[in-house]
């Protein structure tokens, strides 16, 4: 996505590498979670409670753009993207399929909810590209805790890898729908 033609202004900068730490940190803060609930580590409330500020600090440069209302209904949607998440790997590691399927399906529904939002908000993002996105991020997200759950550690560490890859693709579309504003 480099332009050589193009320079960035030190905002601009500060902006993208924002991001960029701020899904990184969603994707490295889920995997802590799915790693201490799978081997019931004590810090899982320490784990947690970091997981979930993660969409406070989202909140906190959207609200730069678009306000507090739109700012927290975001961090709202994104709060619940979390709990979901939860839900579906406590629900996996007791091997309650009905209860993963609920979870997986309401994840869904909210990764559609979100996608419609930042697209109302933003003509730059795309609705569909959203979605295209975030449904990526929930099929690895659940692959990882179900790797990572039957132990096949090879395969969750390599999964990982596209999961941080494609975190970096969601912070690149965040901020060049942000930047072209």
């Amino acid at each position: 996505m480099y332009n050589q033609g193009y320079r960035y202004t030190t905002k601009q900068t500060a902006l993208r590498n924002e991001l960029r730490k701020l899904w990184e940190q969603h994707v490295m803060w889920t995997r802590s979670f799915i790693i201490s609930t799978a081997s019931d580590l004590g810090d899982l409330p320490f784990v947690t409670n970091r997981l979930l500020q993660n969409p406070s600090d989202f909140a906190d440069i959207l609200r730069v753009f678009y306000g507090n209302e739109k700012a927290n209904q975001f961090k709202d949607l994104f709060t619940q993207h979390i709990l979901i998440a939860a839900e579906l790997v406590n629900a996996a590691k007791q091997g309650d399929t009905k209860k993963v399927e609920t979870a997986r399906k309401n994840w869904y529904a909210n990764a559609d909810a979100i996608a419609l939002f930042l697209a109302d908000i933003n003509p730059n993002w795309n609705q569909k590209e959203w979605q295209l996105l975030l449904y990526s991020h929930l099929k690895m997200t659940e692959a990882e805790a179900i790797t990572r759950l039957s132990e096949k550690h090879e395969e969750n560490v390599k999964l990982y890898d596209a999961i941080e890859d494609e975190a970096l693709k969601m912070a690149d579309y965040m901020y060049y729908g942000l930047h072209g504003r």
